[in-house]
Order: C-alpha cells, then structure tokens, then sequence
C-alpha cells in the first residue's frame, strides 16, 4: 500500500514561470532522493497548470519531505504565484493514471487559501484536464532509498 500525494497548482501569471520551474527541478531532485518516496511525476497540463504526484512508504515519509528541504522552502511562495492550489492524498496502490487522478481531485481535493485567487479557486471548481505535454517522471534514487 502507498501513500499518494496530488497537487494542481495555476500560476496566476507567465511572469513567474522561470523561477517556478527552476525551484520545481530543485524539489525533483530533492523528492528523488527522500527516504520512502517510491515515485511520482510532473505533469505540465497548458494554461500555467502543473501537476504533482507522488507516492510514499507512509504518511509520515511524505511529511517529512514536504517539511524539509528545497519544498519547504518553495511552499509560501505558491501565495503569491498561484490563483488556483489544491492537493488530495489517499492511500492504496500508487497512482499513475492521470484521469483517475484528476476524478480523485474532483472528488476530493482540498484548495489552499491564496492571497489572489481566481474565481475558479473561489468556488471551488476545476477546468476539465487538458494534457499539454508528456508527464516527467521523477525516480526514487535508488542509492538512497534503497
């Protein structure tokens, strides 16, 4: 059994998407090779939407993960660059399938409080998922986490 962790962050202008991308890669790097990440991806969906998934041993691996390092770091950040943030976690087997996850986002997803959120974030609705590129996955280091 995994624990799944689901973000849909909105960039709420083109204007942060250098320092967005360069931070993401920082926390790649940072997530492949923290204790019980079994592996994840990211996902550019068009319309400044980017996905998370990530699978772990346990809850608490995934929490210390987000607590710590390059993510800990970037969290606050997704204030002021995002209009729209939401994440969804479940446990079970690890997920890979972008449809089930967007439908586990639909029913489940938990939107972050931002400084200026769109009206979409307001009333709690997401735009149906439109797939711009190929997903990037993100391995687990097998020196460290084996």
């Amino acid at each position: 059994m995994a624990h799944n962790s689901i973000t849909r962050l909105r960039l709420r202008s083109i204007f942060s998407l250098g320092a967005f991308v360069r931070e993401t890669r920082e926390i790649s790097s940072q997530l492949a090779a923290a204790p019980g990440f079994l592996g994840g991806a990211v996902l550019a969906e068009g319309r400044l939407v980017f996905w998370t998934r990530s699978a772990w041993e346990s809850l608490e691996a995934m929490k210390a993960f987000r607590d710590s390092g390059a993510h800990q770091v970037s969290m606050p950040k997704i204030q002021d660059w995002c209009d729209e943030a939401a994440v969804v976690q479940s446990d079970g087997e690890a997920l890979a399938d972008w449809d089930a996850i967007y439908a586990l986002m639909l029913e489940k997803g938990r939107f972050t409080r931002l400084k200026r959120p769109n009206a979409a974030h307001e009333a709690k609705r997401f735009a149906k998922m439109w797939r711009w590129s190929p997903e990037q996955p993100v391995k687990p280091n097998s020196k460290v986490n084996a």
